[in-house]
């Protein structure tokens, strides 16, 4: 398998709803204008591919000067367990630098996995949930 990652590359609305169905990650896949919201307001996109397939995404919000916000991480789940999420997530370190941290909401089921791509577990977040 050769997968290769693209940043900020065009991806429409059902090709992700697609991937964050395939993936688990729990996303309004059936919500294709809130997902082409999700798209057109993050700064920073990284994708994963499988020739033409999308197999991997991590999206962000950065000041690309001190914080960014991952706000998705999700990889299909037939290519899970190969490196992809840690590798989206080194080429996301890469475009925002070393001067900006970055931060994200763990899903209960995926705590395990983030300290093992080096993230650090924080207890001093807060969260104003969202109403939809």
């Amino acid at each position: 398998m050769v997968i290769t990652y693209k940043v900020n590359a065009k991806i429409e609305p059902h090709q992700l709803a697609e991937l964050f169905e395939s993936s688990g990650i729990k996303r309004p896949y059936d919500d294709l204008s809130r997902i082409k919201k999700m798209i057109d307001n993050a700064n920073l996109i990284v994708t994963a591919w499988d020739g033409d397939k999308l197999v991997g995404v991590a999206r962000a919000v950065s000041d690309f000067a001190y914080s960014t916000y991952l706000s998705d991480l999700a990889v299909d789940k037939e290519y899970q367990r190969h490196g992809i999420g840690h590798e989206l997530v080194n080429e996301v370190q890469k475009q925002i630098g070393e001067e900006s941290n970055i931060v994200l909401l763990a899903a209960p089921d995926s705590m395990e996995y983030y300290p093992k791509i080096g993230f650090e577990k924080c207890g001093h977040a807060f969260l104003i949930p969202r109403k939809k």
